[in-house]
């Protein structure tokens, strides 16, 4: 069946109204999903909700190969195995197949997404670690909504980095921000106001995580030690009563 009509007039093309979600087939084998789309010319735009200001990706048209209809939405999915979806425990795996520190990735998470698995950002970027579908792609994320898929190619592209820039946390976080190549362009931090704030958000709440498990770490410590004083200062006072 014919998804879209097509006018004559300025090689106009309009997308008819889809009520469900539809899956965009690309030829590199990969595919993104979305609520609707719109074709003009050479550029066919996707909007990953159907809200009419919902973010959207634009894709060159020849690379789409087809149109279909969409499976299950993930999130329902999501909804049905909640243990399985546990952030924290998803978290903690990709930090140790990737030896990236998991408190690093929660910051980044949380800058990125809030913890929103079902994030959108306007450029396109989606999931929990909001991967570019070409970033997705170029990792082997095929659904950068599940939170499995997304934060494990999230956190290998994010190890990348690390390594690239000898564990320079604050490079790391540019590039995976603005991308390698204006790293290398500014050699360092671009001047760009977003890129800023970013990494400043990200370290500052990696910083305050660590503290405050330093903190806790020194309470418990100390609650341990006051423990311990009373239970031999009970000792003491029992040997001098037996004498």
């Amino acid at each position: 069946m014919r998804r879209f009509l097509q006018l004559g007039l300025a090689g106009l093309v309009i997308a008819l109204p889809l009520h469900a979600a539809e899956m965009a087939n690309l030829r590199n084998g990969f595919s993104i999903r979305h609520q609707r789309h719109e074709t003009l010319a050479a550029t066919t735009r996707l909007y990953m909700d159907a809200a009419p200001d919902s973010g959207y990706i634009d894709v060159p048209t020849a690379e789409i190969e087809s149109f279909e209809p969409a499976p299950p939405d993930p999130q329902e999915t999501a909804t049905q195995t909640p243990h399985s979806q546990d952030l924290h425990a998803i978290v903690s795996g990709a930090s140790v197949r990737n030896q990236v520190d998991a408190d690093f990735i929660a910051s980044v998470i949380r800058a990125e997404s809030a913890n929103n698995p079902r994030a959108v950002s306007p450029k396109g970027a989606q999931g929990l670690m909001q991967l570019m579908p070409q970033t997705a792609s170029m990792l082997g994320v095929k659904n950068s909504f599940d939170p499995v898929e997304n934060v494990d190619g999230g956190v290998r592209y994010l190890r990348d980095l690390l390594l690239l820039y000898n564990n320079d946390m604050v490079k790391a976080l540019a590039a995976y921000n603005a991308g390698p190549q204006r790293v290398q362009q500014y050699k360092g931090v671009p001047p760009y106001r977003e890129t800023h704030a970013y990494v400043a958000h990200v370290v500052k709440d990696y910083n305050r995580t660590k503290l405050a498990k330093r903190k806790g770490q020194r309470q418990a410590a100390g609650q341990e030690s006051t423990s311990k004083a009373v239970i031999a200062q009970g000792a003491s006072n029992s040997l001098a009563d037996s004498e």
